[in-house]
């Protein structure tokens, strides 16, 4: 199956969302720290005070709050770019975070909000020390079964998403892919112009 990442978005954002999981009894933590988040997104997107237009900063900025409790976006960050981390300084690393995770942030939100019942289903969990990864399985309306797996680092007594894998391509491998073509033909800087353009939706200024 090949997939964009607009697709790879829409997939991993529906597995945040409506979990079949195994026995709770046998569910491990990060397994159930990953349901507690699907749980909270739920009930926020089922609260009837957020259904009106008028809320719906208010419900985003609830989803955000969610997401940024259980997705270590800076982390994701950082992995995006692999070595080219280290050609930004630390002014540009961290703009560059800011502007990755709004990114990231309003793409999930976006899928969230057009979720339409996929049916998802958890695996198996595999722990090493502080690593972890959460399996699991998208059933479609059209019955197939589609795999997105959520690796996770401990971070004190919480377990943060670092990467989802979906169908063996990885979100984050697929940014570092993007970024890398344009930090070889140009600077961080440029970078970080092309990602505050499509943040406001404006073109990067060339000159």
């Amino acid at each position: 199956m090949r997939l964009d990442k607009k697709t790879i978005l829409a997939i991993a954002a529906a597995a945040v969302l409506h979990a079949a999981l195994p026995n709770r009894a046998v569910a491990g933590v990060p397994t159930e720290q990953v349901r507690q988040t699907a749980d909270k997104v739920l009930q926020v997107l089922q609260d009837p005070r957020f259904k009106a237009n008028g809320n719906m900063s208010q419900r985003r900025e609830q989803l955000r709050q969610i997401l940024g409790a259980r997705f270590d976006f800076a982390e994701m960050a950082k992995r995006s770019l692999g070595s080219n981390w280290q050609k930004g300084s630390s002014a540009e690393q961290q703009q560059f975070v800011r502007l990755f995770t709004d990114h990231l942030e309003k793409s999930y939100i976006a899928q969230i909000e057009s979720y339409a019942g996929e049916k998802i289903i958890y695996g198996r969990e595999a722990v090493e020390q502080d690593q972890a990864e959460v399996e699991t399985k998208i059933v479609t309306k059209k019955s197939e079964q589609v795999s997105v797996n959520y690796k996770l680092k401990a971070d004190g007594a919480e377990w943060k998403v670092y990467d989802v894998v979906i169908e063996n391509v990885s979100l984050v491998n697929n940014f570092r892919t993007q970024f890398s073509r344009i930090l070889a033909k140009g600077s961080f800087a440029e970078l970080i112009s092309q990602l505050e353009a499509k943040s406001t939706g404006n073109k990067p200024d060339r000159s």
